[in-house]
C-alpha cells in the first residue's frame, strides 16, 4: 500500500486534479446541454452533430501537439488555458441570439464547440500528465494507485456532467445553466492561479517538433485500429440514442442525461477493474485479446440493428418499426447498449496497454499524444455519421455502420505484434490499462 508521503508535492496533485474534475463536470453538461436543446429547437440530427465536428475536430490539433506545447512551457500554463478557454466558451454559447438565422446560429455554436474541444484537451493533458511529474521517482505502486484514482473519478465525475446537463436543462433553462458553469469553473481557474506552482511539467532539455511524427508500425496500427473502434461508439452515442430515448421513448431531459450518466460511470469502473477481468497473463496475450473482443463488440450493434429493423425497408428511416413488442424492444435495447459499454471498455483498455507495451521509455509521452490524436479522429468521424445515419436511416443504420466499424477495428488488428517480454509483467500491464485509458475522450 502507498502512502500519501511518497508524493513529493500532493498539493500539485490535489489542485490539478480537483480542476481536472470541474472541468469535467461542465464538459459533460455541456454536451447534454447542446444536443438537448437544439433538439427541442427543432434542428434536425445531422445540424445537431455538426454542432459538435470543430469540437473534435479541435481535439484532433490539441492532443497532436498539446504534449510537445506542455513540456515546452509547462503544465500551469495549458491547465490555466485550458479552463479560460472553457469559460469563454460557456459565455460565449449563453449570448447566442435566438432570433439569428439557422446557419449564423449553427456557425456561431459550432466556434463555441471548438473553443471548448480544445479546453478539454489541454485540461486533460494537463491533469494526466501532472500525475507522473508529483509521484515520486520510481514508486510505481504509487503512480498506479494515484493514476487510477484520477482516471476512475474522471469517467465518474462525466457521467454526473451528463445527468446534471439534462436537470439543469429541465429545472434552469438553457443560458442560467451556462452562467452558473462558467461561475463555478471561474472559481476553480481562481484556486489554480494561486496554488499551482510555475514550473510544473517543463521540460528540462527542448523537445523537437519532428519527433512528433516519429512513429513505429505498431503504433501506426494501433492507432489506425483507434481511430475505427472509437468511430464505432459515437456513430450511436452522440446523437442517434439520446435523441430516439427522447423523441420515441417519450423520456425527458433528466431520464435522458441519467442513463448516459449512468453508460459512462458503468464504463468507468469497468475500465477500473479491467486487469483482473481479463487475467493475470492479459499483458502476454493483449494482441489476441484485442481481436477477440473486438469480434465480441461487434456482434452487439448487429444483433441490436437487426432486432430494430423496420418490416419494411421503405420505412427505414423510421425507428420506430420494430416487430418486436414496444416493452421487449426497450429493454434489449437499453440492455444491449449497457453490455456494449462493458466490452467496449475492455477493449479499450487493451488498446491502452499495447501502446505503452510498444513505446520506448523515453516517447512514451509522444505516442500517448499521436494515439490520443487518433482517438480524437474516430470521436470526430462518428459524431457526423452519428447525425448523418439517424437523420436518413434511423437507429438502426447507424448500429449498422457501428458492427461495420468494428469489423475494420479486428481487421486492423491482425497485423500487431506481441509486445517485447520486457514489458508484459503484471504491473505493467494494470498500470497501462488504468493510467491512459481515455474514458469517453
Amino acid at each position: 500500500m502507498t502512502n500519501l508521503p511518497a508524493m513529493t508535492n500532493l498539493k500539485d496533485y490535489a489542485t490539478v486534479t480537483a480542476a481536472y474534475w470541474g472541468f469535467t463536470l461542465t464538459d459533460g453538461a455541456l454536451r447534454m446541454l447542446v444536443l438537448l436543446h437544439f433538439h427541442r429547437l427543432g434542428y434536425s440530427p445531422l445540424d445537431i452533430a455538426i454542432l459538435f465536428l470543430l469540437y473534435e475536430a479541435m481535439g484532433v490539433v490539441t492532443n497532436f501537439v498539446g504534449g510537445w506545447v506542455g513540456s515546452r512551457f509547462g503544465l500551469r500554463i495549458t491547465l490555466f488555458v485550458g479552463l479560460a478557454v472553457q469559460i469563454v466558451a460557456l459565455v460565449m454559447l449563453s449570448l447566442l441570439d435566438p432570433g439569428w438565422v439557422a446557419a449564423m446560429s449553427v456557425a456561431y455554436v459550432t466556434t463555441a464547440q471548438a473553443l471548448s474541444g480544445i479546453a478539454k484537451d489541454l485540461t486533460k493533458m494537463s491533469s494526466k500528465s501532472a500525475v507522473k511529474l508529483v509521484v515520486a521517482s520510481g514508486d510505481q505502486g504509487g503512480l498506479f494507485k494515484w493514476v487510477a484514482v484520477l482516471t476512475g473519478s474522471k469517467n465518474a465525475l462525466k457521467g454526473v456532467g451528463f445527468l446534471l446537463g439534462g436537470v439543469m436543462l429541465q429545472t434552469l433553462g438553457f443560458v442560467s445553466s451556462l452562467w452558473v458553469m462558467a461561475a463555478g469553473l471561474g472559481l476553480v481557474l481562481t484556486a489554480a492561479l494561486i496554488l499551482v506552482r510555475a514550473d510544473l511539467g517543463r521540460a528540462k532539455e527542448k523537445v523537437k517538433a519532428r519527433e512528433l511524427f516519429s512513429k513505429t508500425r505498431e503504433i501506426n496500427i494501433l492507432s489506425a485500429a483507434r481511430v475505427f473502434l472509437f468511430a464505432s461508439r459515437d456513430v450511436w452515442f452522440v446523437v442517434g440514442v439520446p435523441i430516439f430515448l427522447y423523441d420515441q421513448l417519450g423520456w425527458t431531459f433528466d431520464q435522458v442525461g441519467a442513463f448516459m450518466a449512468v453508460w459512462v460511470i458503468g464504463y468507468g469502473m469497468v475500465q477500473a477493474v479491467a486487469p483482473r477481468m481479463l487475467g493475470r497473463d492479459a499483458a502476454a496475450r493483449a494482441p489476441r485479446l484485442a481481436k477477440v473482443w473486438g469480434a465480441g463488440l461487434a456482434v452487439i450493434p448487429a444483433v441490436l440493428a437487426a432486432a430494430m429493423m423496420p418490416a419494411s425497408l421503405a420505412t427505414l428511416s423510421d425507428a420506430t418499426g420494430w416487430a418486436l413488442p414496444a416493452g421487449l424492444q426497450s429493454w434489449l435495447l437499453i440492455g444491449g447498449l449497457m453490455l456494449f459499454g462493458v466490452v467496449f471498455a475492455l477493449n479499450s483498455s487493451i488498446h491502452s496497454y499495447l501502446i505503452v507495451a510498444y513505446s520506448d521509455a523515453d516517447k512514451v509521452a509522444l505516442n500517448v499524444g499521436f494515439y490520443y490524436m487518433a482517438n480524437a479522429i474516430g470521436r470526430f468521424g462518428g459524431t457526423l455519421l452519428s447525425g448523418l445515419l439517424y437523420q436518413f436511416a434511423g437507429l438502426p443504420g447507424a448500429l449498422w455502420m457501428s458492427a461495420g466499424l468494428l469489423a475494420m477495428t479486428v481487421a486492423i488488428t491482425l497485423a500487431l505484434p506481441r509486445p517485447a517480454a520486457s514489458d508484459t509483467s503484471e504491473l505493467a500491464t494494470a498500470a497501462a490499462l488504468t493510467s491512459i485509458a481515455p474514458g469517453t475522450d
